[in-house]
Formats: C-alpha cells, structure tokens, sequence
C-alpha cells in the first residue's frame, strides 16, 4: 500500500525528555509507515532553546503563522532547579507561552473518552472542551504590599495626559495587599472569534461565563465583546448549523456544567479556563487522556499533549528501566494536526488515516491493553499494563487491520 503524501508541510516541534522519547517512537510506529511526513522541523528541547537563546521558539511560532498548522511535543518550561541542570543562562520563558503570544491562540482542552475509564460525574457521557483566554489577568497583574495609613488608587492618563482616578482602598487601620488586572478588547475580540469558531468547527454549542454582576465593567466588558461578535458576525451561521452561543454567570455555569451530559464548549476567562481544565481532566479520568489545541482568531492551529515531560519516567529510562508512559494524548496530537492539515489541502485519505489512528488507540485500551495509570483507574474486567514500546506496537497492530 502506498503510504499517503502531504501537500503542505507541518510545523513539527519536538520536545524534552519522555515524550520526546515517545515522539520519536510514535513517528517510528504509528506514522512513518503509513504517511510520506512532509515536516518542517523545530527543536524546542530546552538544550536547543539555550543553544539558540529561545530564537527557535520564536521561529517555530512563525513557520506556524506561514504553514497553519503545527505540531507540539510536551516542553520543559525551567525553575531554578533546571538551571544547573542544562547548563542554562537563563530560566527560560515558557514555548506555549510564547507560541500563544505570537499567534493570539486559544487554548481548547478536551477529553478522551474510552470504556473503562469512568469519569467522576456519571452523566458526562460526552467530552466538554474547555476554551482558555490565554492573556491578562491575574497572569499579567501587578502586585503591591500596602502599609497601613497608606491610600491606593487606580490611577489612568489619557494620551493627552489627564489623569483618572478611583479610590482602591484607603488602609488607615491596617496592612494589605493590592492587584492591578488589565486586559485588552482586541485580544477578547480574538478570543471570542477563536470560539466561535471552533465551535461551528466542532458543531458543538459555545457557553461563555464570567461575573459581570460583581465586576461591572472589567468582566462585563467581556460579556458584551462577546455578544456584539457573536450578533454581528455568527449568529446566522450558529442558526443554521444548529447549534447555539449561550452566556451566563460563571457560578450558574459551573452548577449547569455539573448537572450537563457534555458535548461543548465552555469558554472561559484565564484564571477560570486554568482552575475549570484542571477539574474537568481529572473529572474525566485523567490528565494524560486530554487534547489541547491552540487557535488563532484566523484559523491558525497547534496542536499538542496537555501533559507535561513525565520527568519521573524519563529518569527511569535513563537508567535502562521499563516505563509505562501514557502516550494518547501525544498520538491524538499528531492526529489532530494530520487530519486539519487534510482538512485544509483537500486531502480526505490523510484525515480517514487520522480517524483510523484514533479508533485503534481507543479499541487497544478498551480491548484491555494499557499503560500504567490507565490500569489503575480502569473498570474493565480484564486488563493488561504493558510498557510504553509495547503499547504502541499494540496500537499498530489494530491500525493495520483498519488500513
């Protein structure tokens, strides 16, 4: 059988330490096989982002902008202790972040759903992909100590250089604290559009959610982007695909998400979407069974893990020990870029090949096939754990029989 061609390249951003093995072993095993990659490749491995003084990352982000899609393996975003460790002049910012920054993007985390692994709230019976506005915030904020008999304001001047002000808090009996938010229109208007969008890609509903009744300027100032794009640019193309936006308070949002049956998108401010995608993948089972994906306002798509390095396991592979690294959400990674790079070039066969790497990652882990956590957690009556090799190869096992 003829393996498939890409007419476009990939952006393709390797990674560090276990699932950067894993990487390696999934192009080996479940792709080169079957696909002629035609990838323009990236090393964001935090030896090469000190090599390159994080240039790399940079550029990786533009090849994105230019080819439109991408694919990312997990990175080390470094803390002190990492610094002895790869010999690094600086602790270096975080690639995601950076990617982000550069093309707008927002980040849509969604479940894997197999038989076996429950999750935690019983009537979730489909995925629900939480959309994190990925700027400002308390990500951004500022942040002082006050002394007691101090008076803080918000202070605002004008191009013209008129100031406006607003009493904070006068601390005439006591210490405090106090925190600067600020937040841009031009970057909600993205992130609202980058929903809105996913959403008539998914054909899934889109809920939006903040407090607007407490925050009456701030928050609502979100609300009301939202609603403004939504009627002026989607709300036809909502009516006729189905499927409806809907906004609420984030706390009725929370209690309707808890009682749902899933199936949409919950668009959700930074700190919400951070807090809220965290409890939906631990809900859901578990983390290492959670897609992410970042989307620019023009259609711009990277997709990768929402795991991190597995550091731990790396260590055991270092000394020649066996692992049983959860690679899924890695594989559904690669494809999820493959069939949006079909989706794009007209190339049905490379987007069948997706849906077919998906159903036998799915059908080895509910035949009773899986890695470590997955055993732990799963209901079924007969189950095997193998290690991180034998899992994919009995993946490929199931994908040859699909092909």
């Amino acid at each position: 059988m003829a393996k498939i061609t890409m007419k476009t390249p990939l952006v393709e951003m390797d990674g560090d330490e276990m699932t950067r093995i894993l990487w390696q072993w999934i192009k080996e095993t479940l792709l080169e096989p079957y696909v002629e990659l035609n990838t323009e490749y990236y090393d964001l491995g935090l030896k090469h982002r000190e090599e390159t003084k994080d240039q790399v990352t940079l550029d990786s982000a533009e090849a994105t902008k230019k080819y439109g899609v991408a694919v990312k393996c997990a990175t080390i975003t470094p803390n002190a202790a990492r610094m002895p460790e790869y010999n690094l002049t600086q602790m270096w910012k975080s690639p995601n972040g950076t990617i982000r920054a550069a093309l707008d993007g927002t980040v849509f985390r969604t479940p894997i759903i197999v038989k076996g692994i429950e999750p935690y709230i019983p009537t979730w019976t489909k995925p629900i992909t939480i959309a994190r506005h990925a700027y400002g915030d308390v990500y951004k904020n500022t942040e002082m100590r006050v002394s007691k008999g101090s008076k803080a304001e918000l202070v605002v001047t004008d191009e013209n250089g008129n100031e406006t002000r607003e009493l904070i808090h006068d601390f005439t009996k006591c210490d405090g604290i106090i925190q600067g938010l600020h937040n841009l229109d031009a970057s909600i208007a993205g992130f609202a559009r980058a929903c809105l969008n996913y959403g008539l890609d998914l054909k899934q509903d889109v809920w939006f959610a903040s407090k607007d009744t407490i925050s009456k300027k701030y928050d609502h100032r979100f609300k009301d982007i939202f609603q403004e794009i939504y009627d002026n640019e989607y709300k036809e193309k909502y009516e006729a695909a189905g499927i409806e936006y809907f906004y609420t308070l984030i706390d009725d949002a929370v209690a309707r998400v808890i009682r749902s049956n899933g199936g949409y998108i919950w668009a959700c401010k930074n700190y919400d979407g951070d807090v809220m995608s965290d409890m939906v993948s631990t809900a859901y089972g578990s983390l290492a069974m959670m897609t992410s994906v970042l989307v620019s306002p023009d259609g711009i798509y990277e997709y990768e893990a929402a795991h991190g390095t597995v550091q731990r396991h790396y260590y055991k592979y270092l000394k020649g020990e066996e692992t049983s690294t959860n690679s899924v959400a890695t594989i559904f990674a690669w494809s999820g870029a493959l069939r949006k790079r079909g989706e794009l070039d007209g190339t049905p066969e490379l987007c069948s090949f997706a849906d077919k790497l998906e159903k036998a990652t799915i059908q080895t882990i509910e035949d009773g096939v899986m890695t470590g956590d997955l055993y732990l957690i799963s209901k079924l009556d007969n189950k095997k754990k193998v290690d991180s090799k034998t899992f994919l190869d009995e993946i490929k096992v199931r994908l040859e029989k699909l092909m």
